[in-house]
């Protein structure tokens, strides 16, 4: 990491150009999976309690994303890259799951055939991020 002249290091922004969009942009699913999944939660939890729960996951994911783009830094890239990465596989069996037998889901989750009901977002979004936050390592290769 690049150091400040006070001695202290100055984290690589990921948050710069296409970045602000996508933090953006997972902010807007954390509101949406977060406050969709509490209210079917606290209000009916017994009809569909996997697809619930799952959207609730969705939400704390998408969460922790956002922070890791703000937060900025190595460790952070990395972090954001693997939860990335475990939302496409989420997205992509979930998405699966909701096709081959629909019967599993008696209400939709964020993931539900692929993020439909949410425009495919769910399904882009970490495709983009995982371009994005390769592409910005590339581009800071001194960044530790």
């Amino acid at each position: 990491m690049r150091e400040e002249p006070a001695g202290r290091p100055v984290r690589s922004r990921l948050i710069s150009g296409p970045g602000v969009l996508l933090v953006w942009l997972y902010g807007v699913m954390v509101v949406g999976a977060v406050s969709r999944s509490a209210y079917q939660i606290a209000t009916d939890f017994d009809r569909a309690p996997l697809a619930y729960s799952l959207s609730a996951l969705a939400g704390v994911v998408y969460g922790f994303i956002t922070y890791t783009l703000v937060r900025g830094g190595e460790r952070a890239r990395r972090a954001a890259l693997v939860c990335c990465a475990a939302e496409l596989v989420g997205v992509l069996t979930v998405g699966t799951w909701t096709l081959v037998e629909p019967s599993a889901f008696p209400d939709t989750t964020v993931w539900s055939d692929y993020g439909m009901g949410y425009i495919f977002i769910p399904v882009l979004l970490p495709l983009s991020a995982l371009y994005w936050l390769r592409a910005s390592r590339k581009r800071q290769p001194d960044a530790s």
